[in-house]
């Protein structure tokens, strides 16, 4: 069964850093596009980042553009975000997912990234 498992989220002071892992199982993630997203009580869940299957090109939202990477690991099938110069605004439950799992509705139970001094 394909899935996905985030996990690396936390409480950090403004400025800190974190890694977020997606582990994912039932697919190799270097077939897909694989993302994150975030999502807070107030918003919509919004696209935050892409990493695509070849590695050829990778994109950002203006709001995390220049502090926010992705990488992957093909030898764990995992997607990293590692998330630098962190602000209050970060603060969200961040999701990994690919379209494929997207279109069949499934999201995983996502990892809580709390900004706060």
């Amino acid at each position: 069964q394909e899935q996905v498992v985030e996990s690396g989220g936390g409480l950090v002071q403004p400025g800190g850093s974190l890694t977020l892992s997606c582990a994912a199982s039932g697919f190799d993630i270097r077939n897909y596009a694989m993302s994150w997203f975030r999502q807070t009580p107030e918003n919509e869940r919004e696209l935050v980042a892409t990493l695509t299957s070849t590695l050829s090109t990778s994109g950002y939202s203006d709001a995390v553009k220049g502090r926010f990477f992705l990488s992957r690991s093909a030898a764990k099938n995992e997607l990293y975000l590692h998330l630098n110069d962190l602000k209050p605004e970060d603060t969200a439950m961040y999701y990994c997912n690919t379209p494929f799992l997207q279109r069949s509705g499934y999201w995983g139970q996502g990892t809580q990234v709390t900004v706060s001094l």
